[in-house]
């Protein structure tokens, strides 16, 4: 039944994935689409802040594999820390090869997209709490 719906996973991996453990293929391709606009355009603001005017495509390169492989490790079960570790590996690889920068730009761009990742999620997991509960009652 999911292999039908999820054909870009492995067999194994469908195999230790199951329904109760996803929430459904569905809910998993939204997440994954989400998150790979979410990283496609944080990269892009972090590379643009960083090596001036650079091509949207590059973005739109990293931000898919990051959603993947986030979504992937976390489905598996690999602890949050190295999952982590895993995509900020990620990250930097795509971003060297991508926008072919030396190491230090490389670094650089990463630890921007980290910083810029972090404060839009939080201000985007703010508006949405606030749009979807709204504001605190008054005493």
């Amino acid at each position: 039944m999911l292999s039908g719906l999820l054909p870009s996973l492995s067999p194994s991996l469908l195999s230790v994935l199951g329904p109760a453990q996803v929430g459904g293929s569905v809910q998993v391709l939204g997440t994954v689409l989400t998150l790979a606009v979410f990283f496609s355009l944080t990269v892009h603001i972090a590379a643009r802040n960083v090596l001036g005017d650079v091509p949207r495509k590059n973005a739109l390169g990293i931000g898919p594999l990051l959603a993947v492989v986030a979504v992937s490790l976390t489905a598996l079960g690999v602890p949050p820390a190295l999952t982590i570790l895993v995509a900020l590996v990620v990250d930097a690889a795509a971003i060297y090869r991508l926008y072919g920068v030396d190491r230090r730009y490389t670094l650089f761009v990463t630890f921007i997209h980290v910083v810029v990742s972090i404060i839009l999620g939080v201000v985007l997991f703010a508006a949405l709490t606030l749009a979807f509960l709204g504001p605190p009652e008054g005493p």
